[in-house]
């Protein structure tokens, strides 16, 4: 988290902390707040709240407001909430105990989300990868960020991910430069497999997978890689952080990019002849 997220999360602990000091029917100590919200709640997590070293979920701010008599006060608070959901989640940081908990983290978004909106320009998205290429992609990240070596768990959690391609009611809008099929971030003899796997799952109900040619005129020119969520959020992934940004204009720009792209994609039997020529590049290597 950037510093600006953190004095964000100050902020919404401070108002916490005037709506607990001046509640309707008499100050409150933290002790006693928590014992009024009940269930989990306990004097270390308001405390925690209010200090800006936990977020609280918007959930927990329409209890927090209504146990103070203050629910007139709730918006606000969600309005606070929203503003710094929209932040810089640095590697660094975000890699501390490993990729593991960053792979699940995103497999929450996955899990509450209907239609994901994915366009990548480097590498085959993770939706859509095999074992050993995942293995080699998350290897060379760890080897950057320096973090701790968890590769092996990171991977079955991607892999785990990728069940939602056969779950009924999901769908998958995937578009793919096709520089990232010829991208050697791991062994020919991996990259090819990794081909075939791409090249199997065209046709498949769930996914609309489009491939951007070498050769396609473009309306817009092929950025960095991002990943819509539904019409609910954005992350977008860079060499120091992801941004996840969740407000509507943002939304609406990164999907108006992806339909830009869209417009220069083929699919079906067109895409997979373009599959079927990168496969054929790497005998050549």
């Amino acid at each position: 988290m950037s510093t600006d997220y953190q004095q964000a999360r100050e902020a919404l602990g401070f108002s916490l902390r005037e709506l607990r000091l001046t509640a309707a029917d008499g100050r409150l100590t933290g002790a006693q707040l928590a014992e009024r919200l009940g269930g989990s709640w306990t004097k270390s997590k308001v405390s925690k709240l209010e200090n800006g070293r936990q977020t609280a979920t918007a959930e927990e701010l329409h209890a927090w407001a209504t146990a103070t008599g203050h629910p007139e006060d709730y918006d606000g608070l969600l309005a606070q909430l929203r503003g710094f959901e929209s932040h810089i989640r640095s590697w660094r940081r975000q890699l501390a105990s490993g990729h593991r908990p960053v792979q699940e983290a995103i497999t929450a978004e996955h899990d509450r989300t209907q239609v994901l909106t994915i366009w990548e320009n480097v590498l085959v998205p993770g939706m859509l990868q095999t074992t050993e290429y995942a293995r080699h992609v998350l290897t060379r990240h760890a080897n950057l960020m320096q973090s701790p070596r968890d590769i092996e768990d990171a991977v079955r959690a991607r892999m785990r991910r990728q069940a939602g391609l056969y779950e009924p009611g999901r769908t998958y809008r995937i578009l793919l430069w096709e520089g990232a099929m010829h991208a050697l971030v791991c062994p020919p003899s991996v990259l090819a497999a990794q081909l075939d796997r791409l090249a199997s799952v065209v046709g498949l109900d769930t996914l609309e997978l489009g491939v951007i040619p070498f050769t396609a005129s473009l309306r817009i020119y092929p950025g960095n890689g991002f990943w819509v969520y539904d019409e609910r959020r954005v992350v977008v992934e860079d060499w120091h952080a992801e941004l996840w940004l969740d407000d509507a204009d943002s939304i609406a720009t990164y999907l108006r990019v992806w339909n830009m792209l869209r417009e220069s994609a083929v699919y079906g039997g067109d895409a997979q002849n373009v599959i079927q020529r990168a496969r054929r590049a790497l005998n050549t290597r």
